[in-house]
């Protein structure tokens, strides 16, 4: 088990980063951190391939290395643009894209790059999305585009009226799903050769959340309770899909529900990802702790009054319902929390507590993003932390992010 937030973790990254004199702000990923990362997914998903999550991630130096690893196969992607750009400029043979797209310049970038089409999947839930493919260019015009069908994974309570998970595609039965399917073999220009599905109300919610113990337990057995259905019904959709497609691909689930999903025997990979850098996010969970891989340094630039120091930069708020949980969490120097009327800000972020007494201007405060991938939109490079013969932290490497690589996509 990874000590998790670790004084002389992040102290060894701190040393690490100045003596390679990079300023804040910061991006650092723990090398060794990673890899105890990497083999808990490997282990947790008994033996099912893992797609990797390329949102979770964001760096193509990461993604590349961990995606040719044995137990890994795959990407799944979240543009059109990047899922090509993967396919092309990675080589990464099978690229299964997340989320339907319209957008047509990009959607006209792929139709034209025939390399790209045999390795990129798209993914739709609606007739429409095809027939936004089919005016950017013409079966007649193009070789067959692959795709696949978003199924809907939530479970869904007392006819519909109780909707557990995210809103996403509105295919959720036997009924809808073949008729879609058929549509979809029936039309010039596409080959059906996939489903997706990701069940949010297992893999992103958290069940071990301190001090919300009937929470807790409600959540654990909401989350039986939907697996359990999730199975019989994907696994029946799939044996129909499959009398009348060639389905290659079944994608499903993601960090958080790896042991789950890892029984569905109509599974052929399971989506992962932000379980590699172990944003505080998965503290809340009972299953498993990752280590704290990714992290970002501020910089102290004033004490505006006694035990406050202000930090430049760090309104870094993750996507998803408002709260104090998408916040970056400060852990170090230990002791530090945000005056709540300003929490995080844009330009500049004021922090409180025992450890503030102890800071000056030009130290450095080291943050936890709540997510993992979002966080290398906001810098263009990361630094990897390696150790040299005598186990010291050391920067062995400056690596572009996606936005060092001038890929700005959602």
């Amino acid at each position: 088990m990874w000590e998790k937030d670790s004084a002389a973790h992040y102290a060894e990254i701190d040393s690490a980063v100045r003596d390679a004199g990079l300023d804040a702000p910061v991006l650092a990923l723990d090398l060794s951190a990673l890899e105890h990362n990497v083999a808990d997914l490997l282990a947790r998903a008994g033996g099912v391939p893992i797609r990797l999550a390329s949102k979770s991630l964001r760096v193509r130096r990461i993604i590349d290395d961990v995606v040719a690893r044995d137990g890994f196969a795959g990407v799944l992607a979240f543009d059109v643009a990047e899922a090509r750009w993967l396919a092309t400029e990675s080589g990464i043979s099978d690229v299964l894209l997340g989320y339907p797209t319209v957008r047509r310049a990009a959607l006209a970038d792929l139709l034209a790059d025939p390399l790209a089409l045999t390795r990129v999947t798209l993914l739709v839930d609606d007739i429409a999305q095809l027939d936004i493919v089919d005016s950017v260019v013409s079966p007649n015009l193009r070789p067959t585009v692959r795709v696949a069908i978003d199924l809907d994974a939530s479970l869904r309570l007392f006819g519909g009226r109780v909707h557990l998970g995210v809103r996403r595609s509105p295919v959720h039965d036997s009924t809808a799903a073949l008729t879609l399917a058929r549509a979809i073999v029936a039309r010039p220009g596409f080959a059906l050769v996939g489903v997706m599905s990701y069940e949010a109300q297992v893999a992103g919610v958290a069940d071990d959340v301190d001090g919300r113990f009937l929470m807790n337990r409600t959540t654990r057995a909401m989350q039986r309770i939907s697996m359990l259905e999730l199975r019989r019904r994907r696994g029946a959709i799939v044996t129909s899909l499959r009398e009348i497609a060639d389905i290659e691909i079944v994608n499903a689930g993601g960090t958080g529900s790896l042991e789950e999903t890892s029984r569905d025997d109509s599974v052929t990979d399971i989506a992962a990802g932000s379980g590699l850098f172990g944003g505080h996010l998965f503290d809340g969970y009972r299953r498993f702790q990752p280590a704290p891989a990714l992290t970002f340094g501020l910089d102290v630039t004033r004490r505006p009054a006694p035990g406050i120091v202000t930090c430049a930069g760090g309104g870094w708020i993750a996507s998803g319902p408002p709260a104090a949980d998408r916040l970056p969490r400060p852990v170090w120097p230990e002791g530090l929390s945000y005056i709540t009327t300003e929490a995080a800000g844009e330009v500049q972020t004021p922090l409180t507590g025992a450890a503030a007494s102890n800071l000056v201007p030009g130290d450095r405060v080291w943050f936890r993003h709540t997510k993992s991938g979002e966080v290398c939109e906001r810098a263009r490079t990361v630094a990897l932390i390696g150790r040299d013969a005598n186990g010291h932290a050391r920067v062995d490497d400056l690596v572009p992010t996606y936005r060092g690589e001038g890929r700005c996509y959602l």
